[in-house]
C-alpha cells in the first residue's frame, strides 16, 4: 500500500496524517511519523509513504474544524482494523456530539455493552486516527480529562473548542 504523508500546523501544534486513497490511516498531533506507524494495524502499514503538500478534502476537513465546524471530520473515511467490540466502538465515537463528552461508562454504553468499560477505555487508547475518530470527547466519571495520547493540554483544548 502506498500512502501519503501530511503536516498541517495547528493552534494546539504540528499535526500529522497518514492516508491512502483519500482514507485515513493515523493522525495525532506531532511532527514524527514514528509516533503514527505503532497505532495502526500491521495489515494497513503501508509499503511506500510520499510528502505530500496537501490531502484535499481530509487536509480541509482539518482546516473546518479548528474554524469552528467539526463536522467535515466525521466524514472523513478512515481505515483502522480490530475486533468487532473496539471496531464498531471507534464507529461510535464519531457519533459523539462534539461540546458533549461522554465518560466511559457512557461511552461503553453507547458501543453496546454497558459492563465493558475497560474495552471502551482500550478503544480510545488504540485509535489510530485522532480527530477523525473523536476519542478527545471521552472523559472520566468524575468530570475529570482521564488520558489522552496526545496530552492532555491537547484534549483539553479540543474539548474547549468544540464547547464553544
Amino acid at each position: 500500500m502506498k500512502a501519503q504523508l501530511l503536516e498541517m500546523s495547528t493552534p494546539d501544534g504540528p499535526f500529522t496524517i497518514l492516508a491512502s486513497d483519500g482514507v485515513v490511516l493515523a493522525s495525532g498531533w506531532t511532527a514524527g511519523l514514528a509516533q503514527l506507524t505503532g497505532q495502526i494495524h500491521p495489515g494497513l502499514r503501508p509499503d511506500t509513504i510520499e510528502e505530500v503538500p496537501d490531502l484535499g478534502t481530509i487536509s480541509s476537513a482539518v482546516e473546518s474544524f479548528y474554524s469552528g465546524d467539526p463536522a467535515p471530520a466525521m466524514a472523513v473515511p478512515v481505515l483502522q482494523r480490530s475486533g468487532p467490540f473496539r471496531a464498531h466502538a471507534w464507529d461510535v465515537l464519531r457519533e459523539v456530539k462534539p461540546g458533549f463528552p461522554v465518560t466511559y461508562s457512557e461511552y461503553a454504553a453507547l458501543a453496546g455493552n454497558p459492563r465493558a468499560v475497560r474495552a471502551a477505555a482500550s478503544a480510545c487508547a488504540f485509535n489510530a486516527a485522532a480527530l477523525f475518530v473523536p476519542c478527545h470527547r471521552v472523559i472520566r466519571t468524575d468530570g475529570s480529562l482521564g488520558g489522552f495520547r496526545w496530552g492532555l493540554r491537547v484534549k483539553e483544548s479540543l474539548l474547549a473548542r468544540e464547547a464553544a
